[in-house]
């Protein structure tokens, strides 16, 4: 499919973020659910559940520089030009939506709750406005950072730069993820040393596929096409991993020993990204009506993301709580899908305001 075709119709990056924002959603719902009374008992299961779809940080990492690479491929704009760009598209609404969950919601806060002036603005820009919003600290880092990825997706057009890339990226994560897993993780320091999650060095690698995955995007299509049924075992066997290393630890089951930077969830996040470029490739061959609509959607996946936890919150309120109290699976169902259909909906019906006062 040509570049300008393109244009009007989803790409391997789109797919990766629509897919991400509807995963991380149930996230933010099993969290809240967590301790109810009723749902304790299906801790065990529902655990499996949210393992299943942490995958989500990289996804949208890898994603965003998918679609920032094809858009940027003919032509590439300032970095004034692009920083003003996101402005409206992700800095603004982030702004906004953190400042809602500062005071409307200060109960969500994460960590020590704001007491003062500083403490505001510490909570603010560190991601502890509410339990999502840690992954806007990280991510809009890479927005900072574009120039860089410009830079490496230019270095990687002849093979030994691609090379060179490649294997460098792999040495670093590999460092990085030996010391976590033998000096943090299996310490009391996994918890207190939250703030690495935050550090876009941590997602570096899922950037740099992103490049590479546009860059080469031919023969990924292929060969993902013809080696899903692997990517399949690969995930089915690391999230078992990943399940069986949580239950390892001492009860209560807790969410927050979790992390990215296990090798089960690594592997887990790597064969994830995999099958979702799989069917993007896979729809995009067939030319289906679906890539509009991903298209669509996937322009407002960042904006829908940012609000989940608010309309979460509004909908527990008015009776999600009694109904998962009650019948915790149903309960968890129904604040789901409700949650998604109002984050989105919400989402377009502003797009729609904005628009239709730009033109006025």
């Amino acid at each position: 499919m040509k570049v300008e075709e393109m244009n009007q119709v989803a790409d391997g990056g789109d797919y990766l973020k629509i897919v991400a924002c509807t995963a991380v959603m149930l996230q933010s719902v099993l969290g809240l659910a967590w301790d109810v009374p009723r749902v304790v008992a299906l801790r065990p299961v529902l655990a499996g559940l949210y393992l299943a779809v942490k995958f989500t940080a990289p996804a949208f990492i890898c994603g965003i520089l998918f679609t920032t690479m094809r858009t940027t491929a003919t032509h590439q704009p300032g970095y004034g030009a692009y920083l003003k760009c996101q402005w409206s598209a992700l800095f603004f609404p982030t702004i906004c939506w953190t400042l809602a969950y500062l005071v409307i919601f200060p109960g969500l806060q994460q960590h020590h709750p704001y007491h003062n002036r500083l403490s505001f603005g510490w909570q603010f820009i560190n991601g502890n406005a509410a339990p999502h919003l840690w992954y806007n600290t990280m991510m809009l880092q890479m927005i900072f950072l574009m120039p860089l990825f410009w830079a490496i997706r230019r270095g990687s057009r002849t093979r030994r730069m691609a090379h060179w890339i490649l294997g460098l990226t792999v040495l670093g994560y590999l460092l990085w993820l030996g010391w976590y897993n033998l000096s943090v993780y299996p310490t009391s320091r996994v918890t207190r040393w939250y703030l690495l999650d935050r550090i876009c060095l941590g997602f570096f690698p899922y950037a740099i596929l992103g490049i590479a995955a546009w860059d080469n995007w031919a023969i990924w299509q292929r060969r993902l096409r013809r080696w899903w049924p692997v990517l399949l075992g690969l995930a089915v066997v690391a999230l078992i991993g990943q399940w069986r290393t949580l239950m390892a630890w001492t009860l209560p089951i807790s969410l927050d020993r979790t992390s990215y930077y296990l090798p089960a969830t690594v592997g887990y996040v790597l064969a994830v990204i995999g099958l979702v470029l799989a069917v993007a490739g896979w729809q995009q061959a067939h030319r289906s009506r679906w890539l509009p609509v991903i298209h669509r959607l996937a322009g407002m996946a960042y904006p829908s993301y940012l609000a989940n936890v608010f309309w979460l919150q509004v909908i527990w309120r008015l009776g999600g709580a009694a109904l998962t109290r009650s019948q915790p699976v149903i309960g968890i169902g129904v604040c789901y899908l409700l949650t998604w259909g109002w984050s989105f909906g919400f989402t377009a019906v502003l797009t729609r305001v904005i628009k239709w006062r730009k033109r006025q």
